[in-house]
């Protein structure tokens, strides 16, 4: 991640853009406008200020999460200052809950998917899936339709930067001393990691608020399945002819899945139809289906560690066989996976969020709701969205979205997410795949080396778009593009 492509200048019309809805405002006893005080610039500058540490965390190697942290209590601590001042004590407490409970419903779903992922990556699924790619013989060519292909499929159910991440392993092992295969398929599996969470409801964290927040119900999120497919395929068609026609040599051993593997992932599958049928029949909260699928994991993980005999005191224990039993010397922890999870960017979103919420609740709103939404019309907004996506974090950019809740068709609300989502694959910077694979292959992608294909992916962002608004074209209720 790099401040020179993050500019100051954009970063204050991002800013503007991160209003909250004027819901709020009515939903307290009073709204003050403190968009042209001292109390707004103030609050601007602190965002402004906190996320330039973010943009540098490459550099100062401070975590994301600690500025934005402090920033939100600043923010909100100055707001509730001027409003208790003028006799509206209550105000930015109602303000400030509804920010902390669409938080909570993030937080815990996501603690839950989180979990998994770390209890999957304990039994060596990953594992076993990446030497299985690397002892497959695969030619340069076809692991890189392979792993593309995989980082597709995968990061539906799984977070974008883990299926980057897995991806990019099986990439580096096979092709280390080749740079070009290297760096050409870092971007295809950024692209397609990105274009596969576009699709599905917790494909990603935007997919995942926009469900949440009931804007578009489970199944209407797969009408991007095509969309997401083009905006991939594009790219990767054109890149193909630039990987170097070459076969390495396969490797002859595999790593074993450990003991639970399979029954942990077909758990995490139930968790998913729970979180589901939860939302859609009984219209509860999907993480009430996540948290209580992780009582499934939990008891799991209970049997588990009753029936752990791998220990060399054992009568029959095989240390040949050890890694296809309960792993190891250690039994199976289910709250290890718990505190394994990403707190960092689970704070990171806190901070994130109650950062919005303030500026919104300062009075942001209006203006960018009627340049964007009514001056320049819904599809130029939400293609905007997704440029912007390239520039800065795509979560803040959705959040905002939602909370305006402009006056959309379903075909424009599918059409933002399609952008927020994909819009990261634009710059290597763009998404937390992208960056995450940077440090990875580090000297091999880069930024410059992203860059170099922008236009080829472009070609694919903007197929995608004349795709959906094709394809989905009933979706827009007949309102003009």
């Amino acid at each position: 991640m790099t401040a020179v492509f993050r500019a100051m200048p954009l970063l204050l019309v991002n800013v503007l853009i991160f209003g909250c809805s004027n819901l709020w405002a009515a939903s307290t006893e009073a709204h003050i406008n403190l968009t042209s005080g001292w109390v707004g610039y103030t609050c601007l500058f602190i965002f402004i200020a906190a996320y330039g540490f973010v943009i540098a965390e490459e550099y100062t190697h401070m975590r994301k999460s600690k500025p934005v942290l402090l920033a939100a209590g600043l923010i909100w601590g100055i707001i509730a200052w001027v409003y208790a001042s003028n006799g509206f004590s209550h105000a930015a407490e109602t303000a400030v809950r509804h920010n902390i409970l669409e938080y909570a419903e993030l937080f815990l779903f996501l603690l839950v998917a989180m979990t998994y992922i770390n209890a999957m990556e304990e039994r060596q699924v990953f594992s076993a899936l990446r030497d299985r790619l690397v002892c497959a013989g695969f030619s340069f060519r076809k692991l890189f339709w392979v792993t593309g292909g995989l980082a597709f499929c995968i990061s539906p159910i799984a977070d974008n930067l883990t299926t980057a991440l897995l991806m990019c392993a099986v990439v580096m092992a096979i092709g280390r001393d080749n740079a070009r295969f290297v760096s050409l398929s870092c971007i295809n599996i950024v692209v397609a990691a990105n274009a596969g969470g576009a699709f599905s409801p917790f494909g990603d964290i935007t997919t995942l608020m926009v469900w949440q927040k009931g804007v578009v119900d489970f199944w209407t999120f797969f009408h991007l399945f095509i969309p997401s497919l083009v905006n991939w395929i594009v790219p990767a068609a054109i890149m193909h002819f630039a990987i170097p026609n070459l076969k390495p040599a396969a490797c002859e051993t595999a790593q074993a899945m450990k003991r639970g593997a399979v029954a942990i992932m077909i758990l995490f599958l139930l968790t998913i139809a729970t979180a589901v049928s939860f939302h859609n029949f009984l219209h509860l909260p999907p993480m009430m289906g996540m948290m209580t699928g992780l009582a499934y994991l939990k008891f799991y993980g209970f049997y588990l560690k009753k029936t752990h005999k791998n220990s060399p005191s054992a009568p029959d224990y095989d240390p040949e066989k050890a890694d296809e039993r309960i792993g190891d010397t250690v039994a199976f922890d289910v709250f290890k996976k718990v505190a394994r999870a990403e707190w960092d960017t689970l704070m990171f979103f806190y901070g994130v969020i109650l950062c919005v919420g303030g500026l919104g609740f300062i009075g942001y709103l209006a203006i960018v709701s009627q340049v964007m939404y009514v001056d320049w019309g819904p599809t130029a907004a939400n293609v905007m969205v997704g440029i912007l996506s390239a520039l800065v974090d795509n979560i803040p950019v959705m959040f905002a979205v939602l909370t305006m809740n402009p006056d959309m068709s379903m075909g424009h609300w599918l059409l933002v997410t399609l952008t927020a989502g994909v819009g990261g694959s634009l710059l290597s910077i763009g998404s937390a795949a992208g960056v995450a694979l940077m440090g990875q292959a580090r000297g091999m992608y880069t930024f410059f080396g992203h860059l170099r294909w922008l236009p080829a992916i472009a070609l694919g962002y903007a197929a995608s778009i004349g795709v959906h608004l094709l394809v989905n074209r009933h979706f827009f209720d007949g309102v003009a593009l």
